[in-house]
């Protein structure tokens, strides 16, 4: 039996209510580009796509971005499908999700569902505004992945090898042919029959390609594409009990959709002439695709290991995949990361085809960039110490003019409540300060953003001698517009109404690694930074009562923060997305 044409695979999807399930890019349908978004960038991979469509070599292009379902998708994945995406959006093509679902005892529908959540987040509204429905499975097609193993055993270019795991890996690594590589053309196909019909257990067989034992690359040395597994899938459930390998599947996927340019990072380098004989090896009646390795995404202060980030949840380490101190894109996301900003940082950090170490402060210059520019202002204290103001009459409220955001002439301003009684952060007042310390201190004096300027006169504190309470006075003619409102003072801090203060829970998230390479030597939990959560009771201006999800916030002098899902009416919860300046470099420094 030969192996379906594309048609018929085409066919075969529609028949099987895939084809409107496909997640694909429709150029058609693109909606207005988002402002601030990065120009379209240059790099080799897209010289590739437009030297190919100016030749004629293609019509359309196609790409893809093929998860495995065996975990949540992480930063490096968003550079993935920044340029996948990317490319189709830049060059009017398509691009495909697909999940490379060839191991059931790993993979699991949570994955697929996050997977798809990442990918939307990420991409909706800009290189794809119609994603929608199920992705594109590899085992959709694993019957034309049977007919194609078939067809390699008639060949002679395939056989069924009896040897253990452990003996094909030695047999490999010494380039020794396997005892059965000579095994009939006829024997091949009744073993590999009874293999699909579950005649075997596991490992007791497997599908083998028939290429080159001595073959300096170890790709080619007979890999295996085909092992006996009797475990459940999340997506065809019992019917299989064989199951492709990652790099049989792979190939032929891309062939069946019809990809143009197979996009990998560079670890897949050494696979592609394996890739490349598989297709050549079949009788495949049209063009065929050709993949391109780039280099991943490697960024400092974290680790990127799908494994070791299971290691992370597994083991309670963090408080599960979407951890605002993961670096996947569920756990970014709920940290306070926009789409637009990981889209800018995926653009900025360009596509090479040399491996390199990507500064974490590269993705934090690019999302304070982006927040200085979007994020209302609002009065925050985290650590909150008291003042009174002895001379502002009891029970007086003033309204005053607070602006949104200082970089958007068009945000407008809104309107803060002060009184008699305050609380401004504790770190701005010392008893002893050290010269040139320009905020409150004893006799000092500072403005009061947007307000008056205060003096403090006496220290308030408890038994144990900590202070809990700051006796002020206030300049009454210093708020603007007053007499004295352009005498200068040399600092200036802010402040919350105490009446009017509304709690909220604020969660100061950091790096959750103390070194710049944990995974470089040794056990890489033993890095971890104990202080990359700290939660603290923020004393918050009333508007923030109605905090918005969708809006990113800075809390003056402090951070910028988004509201976490846990946040319910009247239980304001924060995350710190990140702090307004690199503390990390002025600590380097030091050091």
């Amino acid at each position: 039996m030969k192996p379906p044409s594309f048609t018929t695979a085409v066919a075969n999807r529609r028949s099987l209510g895939c084809w409107s399930r496909a997640t694909r890019y429709c150029p058609t349908k693109m909606t207005t580009p988002i402002a601030n978004e990065p120009a379209a960038p240059s790099d080799f991979i897209r010289d590739v796509v437009a030297g190919d469509l100016r030749s004629g070599k293609h019509q359309k292009i196609c790409t893809r971005f093929p998860p495995e379902p065996n975990g949540y998708l992480h930063i490096g994945h968003a550079k993935a499908i920044c340029l996948n995406f990317g490319i189709a959006h830049e060059f009017g093509g398509v691009c495909n999700v697909r999940m490379d679902d060839t191991n059931p005892t790993k993979e699991e529908t949570e994955y697929v569902d996050s997977i798809m959540g990442d990918v939307h987040w990420l991409i909706d509204g800009w290189a794809n505004p119609n994603l929608g429905g199920a992705p594109f499975y590899a085992s959709d097609y694993f019957d034309q992945f049977y007919e194609y193993a078939l067809e390699l055993v008639r060949k002679g270019k395939a056989y069924v090898c009896d040897m253990t795991p452990e003996e094909t890996d030695e047999y490999r690594r010494l380039g020794k042919e396997s005892p059965f590589r000579n095994r009939s053309v006829d024997e091949n196909l009744d073993l590999l029959a009874r293999m699909k019909a579950g005649e075997f257990p596991d490992g007791a067989r497997t599908l083998r390609a028939k290429i080159d034992m001595s073959a300096p690359n170890m790709w080619l040395r007979d890999p295996v594409l085909y092992r006996i597994r009797h475990a459940e899938h999340h997506h065809t459930g019992n019917k299989w009990c064989i199951y492709p390998m990652y790099d049989f599947a792979h190939t032929l996927s891309d062939y069946i959709e019809g990809i143009t340019h197979s996009v990998c990072t560079l670890e897949f380098e050494v696979h592609r002439p394996l890739y490349d004989w598989l297709l050549a090896s079949l009788d495949l009646p049209r063009a065929l695709p050709h993949q391109y390795e780039f280099a991943r995404l490697n960024l400092n202060y974290t680790v990127m290991s799908k494994r070791k980030l299971m290691q992370l949840v597994n083991d309670g380490l963090v408080k599960g995949w979407d951890d605002p101190r993961m670096p996947t894109i569920s756990g970014l996301r709920r940290r306070g990361m926009t789409a637009s900003a990981l889209r800018t940082f995926a653009y900025n950090i360009g596509i090479t085809k040399y491996p390199s170490m990507t500064d974490v402060a590269v993705l934090e210059h690019t999302v304070r960039e982006e927040f200085n520019r979007t994020s209302p202002r609002r009065l925050a204290v985290l650590r909150p110490l008291k003042v009174v103001i002895t001379n502002y009459p009891e029970g007086q409220v003033e309204e005053l003019e607070a602006v949104n955001n200082p970089e958007d002439t068009i945000a407008g301003s809104r309107k803060i409540p002060f009184s008699r009684e305050l609380f401004i952060e504790s770190a701005d007042f010392m008893e002893t300060p050290p010269p040139k310390y320009f905020r409150l201190k004893p006799g000092g004096e500072v403005r009061l953003k947007y307000a008056y300027i205060i003096k403090c006169d006496e220290i308030v504190k408890d038994d144990a001698g900590n202070v809990i309470e700051l006796r002020c006075t206030v300049d009454l003619d210093s708020k603007s517009g007053g007499a004295t409102s352009s005498r200068k003072v040399k600092g200036t801090i802010h402040w919350v109404s105490a009446s009017h203060a509304v709690d909220a829970e604020v969660r100061l998230y950091d790096r959750l690694f103390t070194v710049p390479e944990p995974d470089a030597d040794g056990d890489f939990k033993s890095f971890l930074n104990p202080n990359s959560l700290e939660v603290v009771t923020a004393k918050c201006e009333p508007s923030l009562q109605d905090a918005d999800p969708a809006v990113r916030y800075q809390f003056e002098r402090l951070a910028y923060v988004a509201l976490d899902p846990d946040a319910r009416p009247g239980q304001l919860v924060f995350n710190r997305t990140i702090t307004l300046k690199d503390t990390w470099a002025k600590e380097a420094k030091k050091r």
